[in-house]
C-alpha cells in the first residue's frame, strides 16, 4: 500500500514544461473519401479542436487544438464511432528543457507519459510522440509493446 501511494506522489510531482500543440492521426478501414469525411467531421465535434487537416491518400489526419484542454482518448473514441479504428497516433509536444528517465512517469498536463525509450535525458523543442497503447496502434504494434505495462491514465510513448 505504501508503495502505491508513493507511485501515486511520484506522478502527480513530476510535472513537465511541455504543451500538446497537435496531433498526427492514422486511422485504419478507410476505403473512400466519403470514409475520411465522416471521420473528420466526427473529430470537429470535440471542442477542443480547432483544425483538422484529411490526407485521403496515407488515411491521416493533421489535429489542431485552441485552447481547450486535449483528450487524446476522446479522439480515439470519435475514430471509433465512425466506425474506423486508430492505427497510428503521434502527439506533437513543444518541450522546454524537460529531464526525462526510462520508466519514470512524466506528468504534462493532464496526462501522465511513461517513455519506452529515451534518446535524450532533455527533451527540448518540438518532439513527435507517438502512444503505444492499444487503440492508439495497430494490434500488431500494440502486441510488440505488450511487454510493458500502464496503469490506467498512463499513456506509454515512444520518441
Amino acid at each position: 500500500m505504501k508503495k502505491f501511494f508513493l507511485f501515486i506522489s511520484v506522478i502527480f510531482s513530476l510535472s513537465a514544461s511541455a504543451q500538446v500543440s497537435g496531433v498526427s492521426l492514422t486511422a485504419s478501414g478507410l476505403t473512400c473519401s466519403m470514409c475520411s469525411n465522416s471521420i473528420n467531421k466526427a473529430l470537429k465535434t470535440l471542442p477542443f479542436i480547432d483544425k483538422v487537416e484529411a490526407d485521403i491518400k496515407n488515411s491521416s489526419f493533421k489535429i489542431s487544438f485552441n485552447n481547450n484542454p486535449v483528450d487524446f482518448d476522446k479522439m480515439k473514441m470519435k475514430v471509433e464511432k465512425a466506425g474506423f479504428s486508430v492505427s497510428e497516433f503521434v502527439a506533437i509536444i513543444q518541450f522546454n528543457h524537460v529531464p526525462v528517465k526510462k520508466d519514470q512517469p512524466l506528468r504534462i498536463g493532464d496526462k501522465v507519459f511513461l517513455f519506452k525509450n529515451i534518446t535524450d535525458p532533455v527533451l527540448n523543442g518540438e518532439k513527435r510522440i507517438k502512444i503505444l497503447n492499444k487503440g492508439f496502434v495497430s494490434p500488431k504494434e500494440y502486441k510488440n509493446n505488450a511487454l510493458v505495462q500502464t496503469s490506467a491514465g498512463i499513456y506509454l510513448v515512444s520518441i
